[in-house]
């Protein structure tokens, strides 16, 4: 698809190493289509030499002194919004990865990458598209796969207090069991419990023993939980 852009497109090349610019505008400027325009080797320089030259691309190192890549993204795009920015970086990490990306960045690259890569990279993103090293771009569809199973749990988790709220458990329990219920939730011990409600310790627990049963509990805490969840006690 990048091969049916016809503009050329305007570089600029952000990374501390002077070497590592060099080889790269050699390379890229031997790719039809493709020009440099302006370099930097710092994100403070990045910012200065971007908001003169307004390149359509700017191919941005990541770990660099006086600014890192990270925060002159940031600036960047606050800066000179049309142009967008492609992380060329040795680190395959995952928190330089979303980092970057949240900052503004529209494409992430490694510099262990095939060339052609970099170039298809570069026509992506200055047609205005999202591009993503396949070896990284499994770190995006793992963490939603994640926040999926997450909200889901957390949905089945609303339905179920909600059907079974205190109308419902109203339903399950006496209103001694709830009674007892409520005491157990605000922290009561079986004693005191029989103290308030003038019943034996004995009663209290075949009580407590009941309302689990019911509810398919299995320890205090988790009854504990159960009734905040469900509305019988507020925090």
């Amino acid at each position: 698809m990048w091969r049916t852009v016809m503009k050329t497109i305007r570089l600029m090349l952000v990374d501390d190493h002077e070497v590592v610019r060099t080889g790269l505008k050699s390379f890229l400027e031997a790719q039809e289509g493709l020009e440099v325009v302006a370099e930097a080797g710092s994100g403070v320089e990045a910012i200065d030499r971007a908001v003169e030259a307004r390149p359509d691309v700017i191919v941005m190192d990541i770990t660099m002194p006086n600014m890192d890549g990270l925060e002159a993204t940031r600036q960047l795009k606050e800066l000179v919004p049309e142009s967008h920015i492609l992380a060329l970086t040795v680190h395959e990490d995952k928190q330089y990865f979303f980092e970057m990306l949240v900052a503004g960045a529209s494409g992430y690259i490694t510099k262990q990458a095939a060339a052609d890569e970099l170039v298809a990279a570069i026509h992506a993103v200055a047609a205005d598209q999202i591009f993503l090293q396949p070896t990284l771009a499994r770190w995006l569809l793992e963490d939603y796969r994640r926040l999926s199973t997450r909200s889901a749990a957390i949905e089945r988790e609303a339905t179920q207090a909600e059907s079974t709220g205190p109308k419902q458990i109203g339903d399950k329990l006496s209103k001694r069991e709830r009674q007892v219920l409520e005491l157990v939730a605000d922290g009561l011990t079986t004693p005191q419990i029989s103290t308030r409600l003038g019943i034996s310790p004995k009663t209290v627990a075949r009580h407590r023993e009941r309302i689990m049963s019911k509810l398919n509990i299995h320890s205090s805490t988790e009854l504990v939980k159960f009734a905040i969840r469900t509305g019988l006690v507020e925090l």
